[in-house]
């Protein structure tokens, strides 16, 4: 079960940088306008996590919900956990929020090292 959660996990992270990385490269020239304006590497870093923010709390919230109604319905095989045990869907909402976070930071993280001119010619 731990490899089956575990690879679920990779396959949601590089999901969620796939289209964070995608949605970065489509703003390249908006992101080398920015820099040319005078951002600086952490006004870049923060637009591109407050862009992904909205994904992650609405994957984690659709989750929760949907990983509560499921417990409900095998409440009978689980064993050792009570249904909805809350420590259990914290732990996890915050394993996935950390891991989401890295996600997104790494197309931010590229996003910085944009040349503005190259960005602007691009457009």
């Amino acid at each position: 079960m731990s490899t089956l959660a575990s690879v679920g996990l990779f396959l949601a992270a590089c999901g969620l940088y796939g289209v964070v990385a995608y949605s970065t490269t489509q703003r390249t020239g908006e992101i080398g306008l920015r820099m040319a304006l005078g951002a600086g590497p952490r006004e870049v870093v923060s637009l591109v996590m407050r862009e992904g923010a909205p994904v992650v709390a609405t994957g984690l919230i659709a989750g929760l919900v949907l990983a509560r109604a499921v417990s409900i319905a095998f409440a009978s095989v689980l064993y050792g956990i009570r249904p909805g045990d809350p420590a259990t869907f914290t732990a996890i909402a915050a394993l996935l929020a950390i891991v989401s976070a890295v996600a997104c930071y790494l197309p931010a993280l590229r996003a910085t090292r944009v040349d503005p001119l190259v960005a602007l010619k691009t457009e």
